[in-house]
């Protein structure tokens, strides 16, 4: 059973002297190489030229603007009052806190500095990321089951899990929800819409990502237990359902406009010649 499982899950993959690599950090460092592969793979499927070494610096550049994202995020929507009595405690990553919201804001911007700087087209290159994304999305909600946080709703389910943080009672495995869901189930879709050539208008597959993470998300949080400091608001949504709605209409619009436009991919940003006076 999946109870019994769980009991003898360490987040501690290995350790090496003094240092201990954690699964959470191997999730993270798993996702942003995996979906380097993804966009660069991709990228030649769709007969477009991207350097190994320029992925690998939008990788970087991205995972930067993730875990910023992320941790500021989960500081100011999820636990400010705590980090403004501890501030010295904000940039300790190892007593958990990321929020994917956060994350995702992160990725953008980092992802259009980086676009801007090396002179590839932003819409293209965030359309290819997100293609790679869930599998970060997979790994990192295993992640949080092998730490036995952010676990679900008590349910008399057969498959309910017992987490020792959870009270020992049986309760949703709302991290495999998720890492089913917003990792395996937006992966294959994106994946599959991916292998049309030429691809898709630009802002097909961020739109088509924003609108099925949003709905996912905002789904699973109705067996998932909120954060203890936030608990529901009105009584019934959580702090990530609030967050979830606008990232699912912010898909809605990107997609309508993506239909409208029709505006071919191209990796490189089209320059307009300058007229001499």
């Amino acid at each position: 059973m999946l109870n019994e499982i769980y009991q003898s899950l360490n987040p501690v993959a290995f350790t090496i002297g003094p240092y201990e690599a954690r699964w959470y950090g191997i999730a993270y460092v798993l996702g942003f190489f995996l979906a380097g592969v993804v966009i660069y793979r991709t990228a030649r499927h769709w007969k477009m030229r991207i350097p190994a070494e320029d992925v690998l610096v939008l990788m970087l550049s991205i995972a930067v603007g993730v875990i910023t994202g992320a941790r500021l995020f989960y500081v100011v929507f999820y636990n400010l009052p705590y980090y403004l009595e501890n501030p010295s405690h904000i940039l300790l990553f190892s007593e958990g806190g990321m929020s994917f919201h956060g994350g995702l804001v992160g990725a953008l911007v980092a992802g259009l500095i980086a676009c801007r700087l090396m002179g590839y087209s932003f819409a293209t290159m965030t359309d290819l990321a997100c293609i790679g994304a869930p599998i970060g999305l997979f790994f990192g909600r295993i992640a949080n089951f092998i730490n036995g946080e952010l676990w679900g709703k008590p349910t008399d389910l057969p498959w309910g899990v017992a987490f020792e943080s959870g009270g020992g009672i049986m309760r949703h495995p709302s991290q495999l929800y998720e890492a089913i869901l917003e990792g395996v189930v937006i992966f294959v879709v994106l994946y599959a819409l991916s292998r049309r050539v030429p691809p898709r208008p630009r802002g097909t597959f961020i739109g088509t990502f924003l609108l099925m993470y949003g709905v996912f998300r905002f789904l699973i949080e109705f067996v998932r237990v909120p954060d203890a400091q936030i608990g529901y608001t009105f009584g019934w949504v959580t702090r990530g359902q609030m967050l979830s709605v606008p990232v699912a209409i912010a898909g809605v619009v990107v997609l309508l406009i993506a239909w409208r436009r029709h505006v071919p991919q191209a990796t490189r940003v089209a320059r307009t010649p300058r007229s001499r006076s």
